[in-house]
């Protein structure tokens, strides 16, 4: 039975190694390919620029959105914001008084309603691009505070007939508020300051994030437009258009703030919709690289990326083998303790590396307490992540759950209910791996301690905030 434990185990730090080793890859080409040069000056008569607003029932933010967005610094006369409303709540009548505040002040701004949420967000964005003016098209979502000078920031790559999209990074509003926005915060970093950027140097392909980012209308087109089979339209359009044979850039001096989900629940939300939508894009754009006439090394980065989530489903599964182990024998798969120790280093160095990374380019202090909230955070998203997986993989269809936000001063309490079936199961497994790592202990097996450890705090740490959450009905859409 032994040596069944011992093959499984192995087996798994097995199939775990190419997601540290693929961390590994993205930070050696950000620190070794060169930065890329593009335009920084815009030539000739300012173009029509749209900016186009998706929001549902954000009564908490809608009007600091609205208000940043008519406070761009861009001629009158060349902009068009829209309001693509699908809200069903008081937000409606918040967007609307908004709206012609700033349509009384010469603003060419429009509140648009379709009267249903078919599409969800890429449905309001392909009706918006239908009634458009502009030849450019900037994407906010409701939870960003754009800086004044955003439209000419992103502008003058665009002078390079084959860009298609220029995404710039995500910044953050609160990032220190609690060890939940600071782990999230540290997530973005190494997305935009790691993980575009050497996708970016390297020639390969990266996606639109949905928003902080402007496109060229004729690539949406040509591209096929927005379309809502997935939930990350964003990723589907993005590599439609590479393969198409557009060029994407990315500006990563160029940071546009956001809040910050503020309770675990919210960060499940976003996080699971995100890993559904990828794995979902994974099936549906994985045949189309592959055939497609590119290097392998653009296939294979593509399939590491768009399958990345992958990992969610591996690592509860060392969590419950970790767990079942301990509990039941204390003895850590019967192997030496040296093989315990390489399993925790080879699990955390790439990603304590990674994270360090993207930490020191973006100046955050507190490297260690950050990397450290990261990691255990990630450990404890482990089973709605893996439920979503699952979802993805299966081909099951859901509606495109908004994340709940709070803005500066809250109207209403858009709070989400915990997820009974991945609660339960997270608070099982957490007493199960306190228990392991306990077990251990007693039995002298320190050896597999502190792998074991380091999911049961992961687990631990997410149970915790699950207590401290006040009960709340479920958020609709």
């Amino acid at each position: 039975m032994s040596e069944i434990g011992q093959i499984a185990y192995l087996a798994l730090l097995a199939f775990l190694a190419p997601f540290g080793a693929h961390r590994l890859r993205l930070l050696w080409l950000r620190l070794r390919r060169p930065a890329r040069v593009e335009a920084r000056a815009w030539h000739g008569p300012l173009p029509v620029v749209t900016v186009q607003l998706p929001v549902f029932n954000e009564a908490n933010v809608i009007e600091r959105l609205i208000d940043a967005a008519c406070r761009l610094d861009y001629p009158a006369g060349r902009l068009e914001i829209q309001v693509l409303d699908d809200s069903d709540d008081e937000s409606v009548a918040l967007a609307a008084r908004r709206v012609l505040r700033w349509r009384a002040r010469g603003i060419d701004i429009r509140h648009v309603r379709r009267g249903s949420r078919r599409g969800f967000k890429a449905g309001a964005l392909a009706y918006g691009n239908s009634i458009a003016r502009g030849e450019f098209l900037v994407v906010l979502d409701a939870d960003f505070v754009p800086p004044p000078g955003l439209i000419r920031d992103l502008l003058p790559p665009f002078t390079d007939p084959s860009v298609g999209a220029v995404q710039a990074a995500w910044d953050h509003l609160s990032p220190d508020a609690t060890w939940l926005t600071r782990a999230q915060a540290l997530f973005l970093d190494a997305h935009f300051a790691v993980e575009h950027e050497a996708r970016y140097r390297a020639g390969l392909f990266f996606n639109f994030n949905g928003s902080a980012g402007m496109w060229r209308r004729a690539c949406i087109e040509a591209a096929g437009g927005w379309q809502s089979d997935t939930l990350t339209e964003d990723v589907d359009l993005s590599y439609r258009a590479q393969l198409s044979g557009w060029r994407f850039v990315y500006r990563d001096e160029v940071r546009v703030p956001a809040e910050l989900p503020s309770s675990l629940r919210a960060v499940e939300i976003q996080q699971s919709r995100w890993t559904q939508g990828g794995i979902q894009s994974a099936r549906k754009l994985l045949p189309r690289i592959w055939r497609a006439p590119l290097p392998v090394a653009h296939k294979l980065e593509a399939t590491a990326h768009l399958a990345g989530h992958i990992v969610h489903p591996l690592t509860l599964t060392m969590a419950v083998a970790l767990a079942g182990a301990g509990w039941v024998a204390g003895t850590g798969f019967g192997l030496p303790w040296v093989v315990h120790a390489g399993a925790l280093l080879f699990a955390t160095v790439p990603f304590v590396l990674f994270y360090g990374t993207a930490a020191a380019l973006r100046r955050r202090r507190g490297l260690a307490r950050r990397i450290l909230e990261a990691l255990l955070l990630g450990l404890g998203l482990g089973v709605p992540l893996t439920f979503a997986v699952v979802r993805g993989l299966g081909g099951r269809r859901t509606p495109f759950a908004r994340t709940p936000k709070r803005g500066f001063a809250p109207r209403v309490a858009y709070r989400a209910g915990l997820a009974g079936g991945s609660t339960i199961l997270r608070f099982v497994l957490a007493v199960a791996l306190v228990g392991a790592v306990m077990n251990a202990a007693l039995l002298g097996s320190p050896g597999v301690l502190p792998f074991t450890a380091l999911f049961a705090a992961g687990y631990a740490l997410a149970s915790r905030e699950c207590l401290r959450m006040p009960p709340a009905p479920a958020i609709p859409g």
